[in-house]
């Protein structure tokens, strides 16, 4: 697989950046702050879901980044039973982009695997991350210095799987789709878009909800070791 392979790209959240450990640490660190009596692990086990619909539904350009950001909440409480107006709604909405990237935990593996791939690759990030927050994700977890490039939705105007923010990330990094590699936790968004422009995807499995999926894949980061 690494015959003519110059150039690697990552995607960030849940492939990397451990979001849902992060964002759990956030949602704890939030609801102590505004005095919300919430039980963690019940709002977690409801929300967890609930936003990886909207996200999909982002990527499909049928919510915008304002409906992501209240919609989430607002369903997420509702589900529980739990009554908080709208003007909270919004006070967590900031809090939780405010405190999100003060946490910064990785997958296991991220570093070493980043160190081993450095000198050998030229390093990049694919994200549909909002993009002050992906910034800040990457200088405070400090692997911001391994990509040479990286390339925001909000950038390129559109999302993965859409193949304009691939193309538009084969640019940025002066590569051609034949020498690079796509890895990421999305089947949809991260595998298959990258195909759609002749991008080989390695699928980062880490829950293994994939496991049935015909693709390339890795349940542990240093496995990439095996392919690269």
């Amino acid at each position: 697989m690494t015959n003519g392979i110059k150039h690697i790209f990552f995607d960030l959240d849940h492939t990397l950046w451990d979001f849902d450990k992060n964002s759990r640490l956030t949602f704890e660190r939030i609801f102590n702050l505004h005095g919300l009596p919430v039980e963690l692990n019940t709002f977690i086990q409801v929300y967890e879901p609930i936003n990886l619909n909207y996200w999909k539904l982002y990527r499909e350009e049928r919510v915008s980044k304002a409906d992501l950001r209240y919609g989430r909440l607002r369903e997420a409480f509702d589900t529980i039973n739990v009554k908080v107006e709208d003007e909270m709604i919004n006070k967590l909405s900031v809090s939780y982009i405010d405190y999100l990237t003060t946490f910064n935990h990785l997958f296991e593996g991220t570093r070493e695997v980043l160190n081993y791939l450095f000198d050998k690759y030229e390093l990049h990030i694919i994200t549909n991350g909002f993009e002050e927050a992906q910034e800040r994700k990457l200088q405070n977890a400090e692997i911001r210095q391994y990509f040479n490039t990286v390339t925001n939705s909000e950038m390129v105007g559109v999302k993965k799987p859409n193949p304009k923010i691939f193309n538009f990330a084969l640019h940025q990094a002066k590569a051609e789709a034949e020498e690079s590699i796509m890895i990421g936790d999305s089947l949809e968004a991260d595998i298959e878009g990258a195909n759609k422009v002749g991008i080989e995807g390695i699928l980062f499995c880490s829950h293994n909800h994939y496991s049935s999926a015909n693709v390339k894949k890795i349940n542990q980061l240093i496995e990439l070791k095996n392919y690269l």
